[in-house]
């Protein structure tokens, strides 16, 4: 009897050590991503709107998307921000035990775009390779979609009012930015990413982010605008982060995203 109760001890430990020890391999990576606070911020100038004014212009002005900065805090909205593995090789990718066992539940999404008003919800979009993209037109005026890429084709369509336009074939994996417009309205841009893993976010209005399931261990964290890459063109090999479960969390990152001159 001693015995059983021991071994049954024995297992229960080897239990809550063995989930422990899993529930430390993945973690949660936060983080803020700000405005240089020793820099003015960029003002986001009214957009020249040159077409379908009445519709455009109904809710005011049009505002520039491209530099979106809270003055209360200095968050910069729209900074894709990713994980990939500790090496500067380009095509380095994480192996199969550093991808969330979550991941595996994940099946292939419509990834929506939408242009409610003469501009593009969300400006950027992010995708994984076998997603549908979904173009949508919620508004009462006709506007086009133009996409040139890699290895994602070339489009260049109409999007009648109240209508949608799904893309005949699926996406592929594809590094570079994918830029997309629309040719009626030439104000009208955005962005696609496609990454062929789970850790990826875009930043909130207040320059927020958060990745779930995070591989535990030493990584590189990448920083990316539609202005650049944060540390110039080395910067696409991102910056050393250790994360650790069950949350790592990361010093607010200064990114000057103004327009290289």
């Amino acid at each position: 009897m001693i015995r059983i109760r021991f071994l049954a001890l024995v297992a229960a430990v080897a239990a809550v050590s063995a989930a422990s020890a899993s529930a430390a391999d993945w973690a949660t990576v936060k983080g803020q991503v700000v405005f240089p606070k020793d820099k003015p911020v960029p003002k986001r100038d009214a957009l020249n709107v040159s077409q379908d004014k009445d519709h455009c212009l109904s809710k005011g002005d049009i505002l520039d998307e491209s530099i979106v900065i809270n003055p209360k805090n200095n968050g910069i909205k729209n900074v894709v921000v990713w994980l990939r593995p500790d090496d500067k090789d380009p095509k380095a990718k994480f192996t199969a035990e550093q991808i969330t066992p979550e991941d595996a539940k994940r099946k292939p999404a419509e990834v929506m775009i939408d242009q409610p008003c003469c501009m593009f919800v969300d400006r950027i979009t992010i995708a994984r390779p076998g997603d549908k993209l979904v173009v949508k037109n919620s508004a009462p005026v006709a506007h086009n979609f133009f996409w040139s890429s890699g290895s994602n084709g070339e489009y260049n369509v109409t999007v009648p009012k109240m209508e949608k336009w799904v893309m005949p074939e699926a996406i592929k994996a594809e590094s570079p930015p994918i830029q997309y417009k629309c040719t009626i309205h030439g104000w009208m841009t955005g962005y696609v990413r496609v990454f062929d893993h789970p850790y990826y976010a875009v930043t909130d209005a207040d320059g927020n982010f958060e990745i779930k399931n995070a591989p535990a261990g030493k990584f590189r964290i990448v920083y990316w605008h539609e202005n650049g890459f944060k540390g110039g063109a080395q910067g696409r090999f991102g910056e050393e982060i250790e994360i650790k479960g069950p949350a790592t969390e990361v010093k607010a990152v200064d990114f000057d995203i103004s327009p290289k001159k």
